[in-house]
């Protein structure tokens, strides 16, 4: 089946819409997404999810996903995953103890492995990950501070990022020495993936 340019199989996007059953029941209470997207919650946060996924182009032992709210994109990650056997783990770091529950509840009910630690991501331990993702937490300046601290020296991080994500850049390098890829979004006019390495403070 095609999830987004992406072969998976049957079980897989069964995986998948049941979480997404489960985000349109737990959203009114907890807010886990902009509840004007829900209608069109597959495209909005699923595939923008999964068109990530083969981006790194090689096997990949430890994916983290930094603040992962309702779980995107580390969620969507971790069900691919379970199909494809890379990464060989998925990390998410979600603060709030009430969206970790919802995210635990997800990972139960869809038998998807995933760790997750409910925790500050700088108060967090060094993750060591091959690849760092995150998706509408922070600018990017606080990201690469994030990345310095988490990201494995050979590792890249796969930032999702709105239409200003030029202007982001251009302050970031103020502060840090960074590599970066622009790759275009596939679900949205503007905004953009940022692949970066090689991070480090200026």
């Amino acid at each position: 089946m095609n999830l987004g340019g992406l072969d998976v199989s049957r079980e897989t996007m069964d995986r998948l819409k049941s979480y997404e059953a489960l985000l349109k029941k737990w959203n009114p209470a907890i807010n886990l997404v902009a509840k004007s997207t829900l209608s069109d919650a597959w495209t909005r946060h699923f595939l923008d999810s999964a068109q990530i996924y083969q981006l790194p182009g090689r096997n990949v032992d430890h994916w983290a996903d930094l603040g992962s709210g309702g779980g995107f994109p580390g969620m969507v990650i971790a069900m691919i995953a379970m199909e494809k056997t890379n990464p060989g783990r998925v990390t998410l770091v979600e603060s709030d103890t009430r969206k970790c529950t919802f995210l635990r509840t997800v990972a139960r009910e869809t038998d998807t492995e995933v760790n997750i630690i409910a925790e500050r991501i700088e108060r967090c331990k060094p993750l060591q990950a091959d690849v760092l993702s995150a998706r509408a937490l922070s600018d990017l300046s606080n990201l690469l501070a994030y990345a310095d601290q988490h990201l494995s020296s050979t590792g890249e991080a796969l930032f999702l990022k709105g239409a200003s994500w030029r202007k982001e850049v251009e302050n970031a390098q103020r502060s840090w020495r960074f590599n970066h890829q622009v790759v275009t979004s596939k679900t949205e006019d503007g905004p953009a993936i940022l692949r970066i390495s090689g991070v480090s403070r200026a």
